[in-house]
């Protein structure tokens, strides 16, 4: 067959390449077409050609290999390691000059040295045969001078000839190698001679983060070792008013360390404490040794403060973060609220009730959040708050008090209904017993975020009004604490968001139960690092974070402790804040902003609707769902026998030993008061469920120093223990 029948018997009507084809013909009467092409049908999932592998494995190893200097690998690394670049270009002169004078000075030195023959003569002193030895001393000094002097004249003779021969020229070159030898010989370097004075200059932290300045901080801070060193990770950025550092310590030294003694690292840097910021690097990028540090240029805190951004928003949704705040580094802080719990605290006049509304105000511009307001102040600061809370009362006197007792009534019976009603629910409206924001604005589910405030806790917490509770009668304050400890455990997942303000954060005012299921915490200046730990938390001074070291003209400046994720780091423990400014007149725009969109929705209740009804209550049910009905009645401590030495302790404590007392009594203090043998006694405690632990405590000298005792806790329990045995197997006492 021809080349031309071939052809004619492969066209065909379907379009080729956009192109139709002419119909098939009589092998006999060929018509021309053109050449036919031949194609390859190339598929984009098959592997990419070599040379794109090579370029990505060498991208791979440049990012990630440590022979790499890192401004090569991050631009912002690249552009401060510019700046540096710039700098060190425009200090090199006077450098230059500084270290060309100290190399003289090196020189002379050693010149002076050797024309005095000092190796000879101190060897001399130190065998005591200076005397003998003195006439040779005294001729080599001599023969020294004369050759200094036929040196000296030598070079002049040299630059005479040369300056006659050759010209200046030889001259500057030979006087520019001269300046470069001297300049390197006056370097400066660890152990480098010079004079120093007697009385230096007060200590300022170099303009930028040197790092030899940095080692010397540490090591004058007793961080490091004298022979120890740190590993650069990333070099010393701008961020913000300061410069941010992140280094890696020696081996087995810790970053809890350093962030424990910030002050000591403040005091070797040169600058306040509230300028420093040390943290521990968490996660993948991290390790317990390696430690990101930002120095402040001046104080953070000085600045006006900031007026709240919820000011320029028109709504606000509670399930975000509300704006709390900034950081000394001028970062936003966002406090999370739904799902979680907050204590605030402080001495009076630092910024409490600030802070408190602040937290308010996020949840006010959500027209589906329900309100509980309690202002045991008695003032008018939470007034405004009136207009869109369901319920609201402000008062200090046993009246209020009882009415906050049936606000919590109703709420534990409200937790109690939710999740009756949650378990009914199928998993596609509700995946796990926990409120979601489709079910906080289904009016239909009656579900929404439902927020409690109330200020100045202390005074319900501290109240002696007697109530009956299944047939007994308790202090309100103590039936309150029980209310608040249920509802801060269990109301969170049934969307009860819990606020507790107070001015007196010690152990006695809020109960311990309670504060250990308090989420978030917020603490403003206080007295003393014992009220600090109150509010953070056990052994938070220890870890670095102590409220009472603020200043008393930072106004509105706290430690933080968030339960979730803020803009300081999900991992990171504590950060410091100074709260945003609302003054009344926002504050009362806000609650008219917060008014006007529950009556848009149709979710204005309650008080702010004029409808103060007295709350549903069902006193039985409550008292059963917070009582503990898994542990046995108890008895009276009057007809409890306890055993010695656990009758000589509790004896010893007294009230000391209720909840809200002390936390831990040490075994010396034990021990002396009592009048036992030290041995015995630890096996004794150790038989009833009672061991001896180390705790931190401060010394006189102010240090903290670790002493053996007995946690109070353990010795409560070991007395319920005892009052267990007496009460009978069917529940009831044993009869008299």
């Amino acid at each position: 067959m021809t080349t031309d029948e071939n052809i004619s018997m492969n066209t065909a009507a379907e379009p080729v390449n956009g192109a139709k084809l002419p119909a098939r013909t009589d092998s006999r009467a060929v018509e021309h077409v053109g050449p036919v092409l031949d194609g390859e049908l190339i598929d984009d999932t098959l592997p990419q050609p070599r040379r794109r592998t090579v370029r990505r494995r060498f991208v791979r190893w440049w990012l990630h290999s440590p022979r790499v200097p890192l401004w090569l690998k991050s631009r912002p690394q690249a552009v401060q390691a510019a700046k540096d670049a710039a700098v060190a270009v425009l200090r090199s002169p006077w450098r230059y000059c500084g270290a060309v004078v100290r190399g003289v000075v090196v020189g002379v030195r050693w010149w002076r040295l050797w024309v005095r023959v000092a190796d000879y003569r101190m060897a001399a002193e130190e065998s005591e045969k200076l005397a003998d030895k003195f006439t040779e001393i005294r001729e080599l000094t001599l023969f020294r001078w004369k050759v200094t002097g036929a040196v000296f004249a030598v070079v002049a003779l040299v630059v005479a000839v040369v300056d006659l021969v050759y010209g200046s020229d030889p001259l500057w070159i030979a006087g520019a190698a001269t300046s470069v030898a001297l300049a390197i010989l006056g370097r400066r370097r660890d152990g480098s001679p010079g004079r120093k004075p007697a009385l230096a200059g007060p200590r300022t932290l170099t303009w930028t983060m040197d790092p030899q300045v940095l080692v010397d901080a540490f090591r004058d801070a007793k961080l490091i070792g004298k022979d120890e060193t740190l590993r650069l990770v990333e070099r010393a950025t701008r961020v913000g008013d300061g410069w941010a550092v992140m280094v890696d310590l020696p081996a087995t030294r810790k970053a809890a360390d350093v962030v424990k003694h910030r002050d000591a690292l403040a005091s070797a840097l040169a600058v306040d404490e509230v300028q420093l910021i040390a943290e521990r690097v968490r996660g993948n990028g991290g390790h317990a040794g390696r430690v990101s540090m930002w120095v402040a240029d001046a104080d953070p805190y000085s600045k006006p403060p900031v007026r709240t951004p919820l000011l320029g928003v028109s709504r606000w949704d509670a399930w975000r973060p509300v704006p709390f705040g900034r950081d000394a580094r001028d970062r936003r802080i966002d406090l999370p609220l739904v799902w979680t719990s907050l204590l605030v605290g402080a001495i009076p006049r630092q910024g409490k009730t600030f802070a408190a509304r602040l937290a308010a105000a996020g949840l006010i511009l959500d027209a589906w959040v329900r309100l509980y307001v309690a202002d045991f102040k008695a003032g008018k600061d939470w007034d405004a708050a009136g207009h869109v809370a369901h319920r609201f009362m402000s008062g200090d006197e046993p009246e209020h008090v009882l009415a906050l007792v049936d606000w919590l009534v109703e709420l534990v019976g409200e937790v109690q209904g939710r999740f009756r009603r949650m378990r009914d629910l199928d998993d596609v409206i509700c995946p796990e017993s926990k409120v979601t924001p489709d079910m906080s604005r289904d009016s239909a589910l009656d579900m929404p975020i439902t927020a409690v405030f109330i200020d100045e806790v202390q005074v319900p917490l501290e109240d002696r009004t007697p109530v009956v509770v299944q047939g007994k009668k308790v202090p309100a304050g103590e039936y309150v604490g029980e209310l608040l400890t249920w509802l801060a455990k269990k109301g969170p997942a049934a969307g009860i968001v819990l606020v507790l303000a107070t001015q007196r954060p010690d152990s006695k005012t809020i109960p311990s139960g309670l504060r250990a299921v308090l989420g978030s915490r917020f603490a403003l200046r206080v007295m003393d690092w014992r009220d600090s730990n109150i509010v953070l938390g056990e052994q938070m001074n220890t870890r670095g974070f102590d409220s009472s070291r603020l200043l008393p003209s930072h106004k509105g400046v706290g430690i933080l402790r968030p339960d979730g994720d803020t803009a300081a780091g999900a991992d990171v423990l504590a950060t410091t804040v100074r709260t945003y400014y609302m003054p009344n007149e926002d504050w009362q725009t806000i609650c008219q902003q917060g008014r006007a969109l529950r009556e848009a929705a149709g979710t204005l209740t309650g008080h702010a609707a004029g409808q103060d009804t007295r709350p549903v209550l069902d006193r039985v049910a409550v008292a059963h769902a917070i009582g503990s009905r898994g542990t046995p009645p108890t008895v009276p401590a009057e007809r409890i026998e306890l055993p010695e030495p656990l009758a000589a302790v509790v004896d010893y404590l007294g009230d000391e030993l209720d909840e809200g007392g002390r936390e831990f009594v040490p075994t010396a203090e034990l021990v002396e008061a009592l009048a036992v043998e030290p041995t015995a006694f630890g096996r004794q405690m150790n038989d009833h469920g009672c061991r001896p632990e180390r705790f931190r405590v401060p010394g006189e000298d102010g240090r903290t120093k670790q002493v053996r005792g007995y946690a109070t806790a353990d010795i409560r329990a070991a007395v319920d223990a005892v009052a267990a045995c007496s009460v009978d197997p069917g529940g009831g006492e044993d009869d008299p």
